[in-house]
């Protein structure tokens, strides 16, 4: 496995075009992923009753995909499933990370531009997916203590959406470190959505690609063995909250600025591995697909976008 996985790395820049200077960097050697692969064991899709978002840091499409520096995330690209025309909303950060779990437009994500602390008053009132009636949990690395509200060491709650909704129920509850991940797999507790933040190091925010990329490969497999993803119950998506180097703010349509385009996987059971879709995706049909799974109305901007599902054999 490990040797095939090295080839398809080396092989994935001359693919997917990547400039020549991100193939040449060197890296570490591919990782191995989890005891098998974790796409396309199942012909039809599930009824799935657990999804799971990680958000990672900053980079555009063509810095990840065909970068030597991340050969774990190259390999899922290729064992599962990768938008190839994913958007992200805005920019800086928390716009995205507002708008990709409320469904609110530019106009609304507007006061967030400044990544603003939610204390003292930069917050929102709308509905998020974290208050639609399924069960949810965020796990936050680093974060000190439930729905922390302030930045500490590695920990920023700019990339924390739920301390922004005034109107969402149980955040010092469900909104929690990220070791309660691993004790929830194991005990069964996973609940139908989370959202998972690496810390600003593990993000790619303030560390590099390759740091993220053994992230994910040191924590992605916990949940690919756990007995909720193995039971076919559970889809996965990786993506980032923006792209970088480019001049939008608008970004959700936009095909041509390269800081509006970033990579999006999803991991499923379902997803034949080798998928590949070219349709215009961003933000808000993750959120819309999110909701689809888990059998939610879509909210706000989630409605006017085309789900996942349907391309990823969701």
């Amino acid at each position: 496995m490990r040797t095939r996985l090295l080839a398809l790395a080396a092989a994935l820049p001359l693919l997917a075009g990547a400039p020549a200077a991100v193939a040449a960097v060197a890296g570490p050697a591919a990782p191995t992923m989890a005891a098998s692969v974790p796409c396309g064991t199942r012909a039809t899709a599930p009824s799935y009753k657990h999804v799971i978002w990680i958000w990672m840091e900053n980079h555009s499409y063509n810095t990840i995909i065909g970068s030597s520096q991340a050969p774990y995330i190259n390999s899922l690209a290729t064992e599962c499933g990768l938008a190839t025309n994913y958007h992200n909303v805005s920019h800086p950060s928390l716009p995205n990370y507002v708008s990709a779990t409320s469904g609110l437009g530019y106009s609304a994500i507007a006061k967030f531009d400044g990544d603003c602390n939610p204390v003292p008053g930069c917050v929102t009132s709308a509905a998020s997916i974290f208050g639609q009636g399924e069960t949810w949990k965020a796990y936050e690395e680093s974060m000190p203590s439930n729905c922390d509200k302030t930045n500490s060491g590695e920990y920023a709650v700019r990339h924390n959406p739920p301390p922004y909704f005034t109107k969402l129920r149980g955040c010092a509850t469900f909104d929690v470190p990220y070791p309660k991940l691993a004790s929830d797999l194991s005990a069964g507790r996973l609940p139908a959505f989370s959202f998972i933040t690496p810390n600003l190091i593990d993000d790619m925010h303030d560390g590099t690609v390759a740091d993220g990329d053994k992230w994910l490969a040191a924590n992605l497999p916990t949940i690919l063995n756990s007995p909720e993803y193995t039971g076919g119950s559970t889809a996965v998506f990786i993506t980032w909250d923006e792209g970088e180097r480019g001049t939008a703010t608008k970004c959700a349509t936009n095909k041509t600025d390269v800081g509006c385009h970033v990579a999006t996987i999803v991991v499923s059971p379902s997803t034949k591995a080798g998928t590949r879709s070219a349709t215009l995706f961003n933000h808000y049909s993750l959120l819309g697909t999110a909701e689809q799974l888990l059998g939610l109305p879509a909210l706000g901007r989630a409605a006017a976008f085309p789900t996942m599902t349907s391309a990823f054999n969701l």
